[in-house]
């Protein structure tokens, strides 16, 4: 009986250690994420559309050394370069970083990219340098010599993007008739993701931003899906990407640092 009661508690010690050890190696893979909150129904409204007006931006690949007469000329067919290639780009900081789609530059290679800005009430075509390109996430970070204090910032990295907040976009191709559409999933807090959204894009498109209805920066559109059934296409969902904030802003923090002679100098525009 002696042996029994020295043994018993025994058998409850061995018990709980063997749970606890459960319950500690099941803590990485059965812990609850926080739940995902509502979106938020606020529609992007005029202002909103009027700062990426004013963001816009295009990027084009070209072997010509300037395109200044052809942005002159408004664009007029004829003027401007017949091997034009790009999309559109994104000024993310004051000293002339902007993000674009890594599949916009996939024909740049021994030519000239030019980001066209506007620049002191016009619009101006930078030669740009590569900064970073990942293929992986279709997502590439250029640099111009030039301020750009009209610029976005980007919605919190540390809170979900529920599926159904609106967002609207910014890109050469649509972005002026392009009515507010919503994000089809939701973009947890953290890393980067690949999301989608409801907004139809076309070729030009690509590289231009994806905002909020505060008009801060959630992605940089990537692709379009379509059900093509016999001779008709329907439109699907729109696809973006979202880089990881926190380690694309060290990218430009060591590119900084490595090239301080071409940070130009800051000066705060509203």
């Amino acid at each position: 009986m002696g042996k029994d009661l020295l043994y018993f508690p025994r058998m409850i010690f061995l018990a709980r250690l063997t749970l606890a050890a459960l319950a500690a190696a099941c803590l990485p893979a059965c812990s609850f994420s926080p739940p995902v909150p509502p979106p938020d129904p606020t529609r992007p409204g005029r202002e909103v559309m009027r700062q990426a007006a004013v963001r816009l931006t295009a990027v084009v690949i070209s072997s010509k050394n300037e395109l200044d007469p052809w942005i002159e000329s408004r664009f007029t067919e004829g003027r401007g370069p017949e091997d034009a290639d790009g999309g559109s780009g994104i000024p993310i900081s004051p000293d002339g970083y902007f993000l674009t789609a890594d599949h916009v530059l996939s024909r740049s290679a021994g030519k000239n990219i030019f980001i066209i800005h506007g620049q002191q009430g016009r619009l101006r075509a930078t030669k740009a340098r590569i900064v970073w390109r990942s293929g992986s996430t279709d997502l590439a970070l250029l640099h111009i010599p030039i301020a750009t204090p009209r610029h976005y910032d980007w919605t919190p990295s540390d809170r979900w993007l529920p599926a159904g907040t609106p967002v609207v976009h910014s890109g050469i191709a649509t972005g002026f008739r392009s009515e507010p559409g919503k994000l089809v999933t939701a973009i947890p807090p953290g890393k980067g993701a690949r999301f989608k959204h409801d907004i139809p894009l076309e070729p030009g498109d690509s590289g231009g931003a994806v905002i909020d209805a505060r008009g801060r920066l959630v992605g940089v559109n990537s692709a379009v899906e379509f059900l093509v059934p016999l001779d008709t296409a329907f439109f699907i969902e729109s696809e973006a990407n979202r880089p990881n904030v926190r380690a694309l802003e060290g990218v430009i923090d060591r590119d900084r640092r490595r090239n301080k002679h071409l940070m130009p100098a800051v000066s705060m525009v509203p």
